[in-house]
């Protein structure tokens, strides 16, 4: 059912996205330059169809913006678009502020709400009760990469899957691993543990994720997905920066010669030594911003944001 704002100019409400529209979303996030993974909408959408919110005027689909919930207490404030026909009205923050309060009730009293915004926009987000924690970067390139005999193909798999002692796999086997694991790594880079969300992120057709198993438990892994123009990283999570070096290089190696894009918290700094290792320039970058304070993440294992619309 759509709202009408008040105080608003008639016509205007936000209400639930249709389906439907979802390729109009993914256009106008390719026009602007984001460069979409090319499942990452439905990813999204499969989870939770009530996170995408639409502004109409005189029923006009006109802009679009999503409020993702992470169980239990965790939001995230991702994909935001005003049609450019449309802009310069305070139509945008007007959507930008009902999504903020509608989120503030789904995730509940005593949650956090994150979102990664235009460096322009921070003193804007700030006045919206947003405290910035650090800046997210986009190196971006062509993937070349060299492959560690060590690395392995991870292939998520349910609760049944994988049981077995994945140290004994061979340099040449994939690796099937259960969806546990792959949480249990990415656990302390993330406010809340997000396995309905990986087991989807992970599983998508073209995807590419490679790791290292140790003692039966992944110490890194990193996950390629394909977007309308090349391929973007993330997650890129791993216990130390030799780890992580070691996963990308090979991930690399899988996409070798395509573009590729890799966005990465600007305090992990070796993580851009990496990126620029291997051809990468900064091209792009977001604030990292939470309200209801700041979570307690561990940087330095995180090589690679998952994404900024979704987290």
């Amino acid at each position: 059912m759509a709202t009408v704002l008040p105080g608003s100019e008639p016509g205007l409400t936000i209400g639930a996205l249709d389906h439907v529209e979802l390729p109009q979303v993914s256009a106008w996030a390719a026009k602007e330059g984001w460069n979409p993974g090319l499942c990452d909408l439905d990813v999204a959408w499969a989870l939770e169809p009530e996170a995408f919110l639409a502004l109409r005027l005189h029923g006009e689909f006109i802009g679009v913006g999503t409020i993702f919930v992470h169980p239990p207490d965790y939001g995230f404030m991702g994909l935001f678009i005003v049609d450019p026909a449309h802009r310069g009205h305070g139509l945008g923050t007007k959507l930008w502020t009902y999504r903020r309060d509608l989120l503030m009730e789904r995730v509940g009293h005593g949650g956090v709400i994150g979102m990664d915004g235009v460096f322009a926009m921070v003193p804007f987000y700030e006045r919206g009760g947003f405290e910035l924690a650090y800046r997210d970067l986009r190196m971006e390139g062509t993937a070349h990469g060299l492959v560690d005999p060590d690395v392995v193909d991870l292939h998520v798999g349910g609760p049944d899957v994988g049981r077995a002692d994945a140290s004994e796999a061979g340099t040449d086997d994939l690796a099937c691993v259960d969806l546990a694991r792959m949480v249990a790594c990415d656990r302390s880079t993330f406010p809340v543990d997000r396995t309905g969300f990986l087991g989807l992120w992970l599983t998508r057709q073209g995807v590419h994720t490679v790791g290292i198993i140790e003692d039966s438990n992944i110490v890194a892994f990193a996950t390629a997905r394909p977007s309308q123009v090349g391929y973007k990283l993330g997650p890129v999570v791993a216990d130390n920066p030799g780890l992580a070096r070691r996963v990308v290089g090979t991930l690399l190696d899988r996409i070798d010669g395509h573009p590729v894009q890799w966005d990465m918290p600007e305090p992990n700094l070796a993580a851009l030594s990496m990126a620029s290792d291997h051809g990468l320039h900064e091209s792009f970058g977001c604030a990292r911003m939470y309200l209801g304070g700041v979570p307690d993440i561990d940087i330095d294992r995180l090589f690679g944001v998952t994404s900024f619309e979704f987290g």
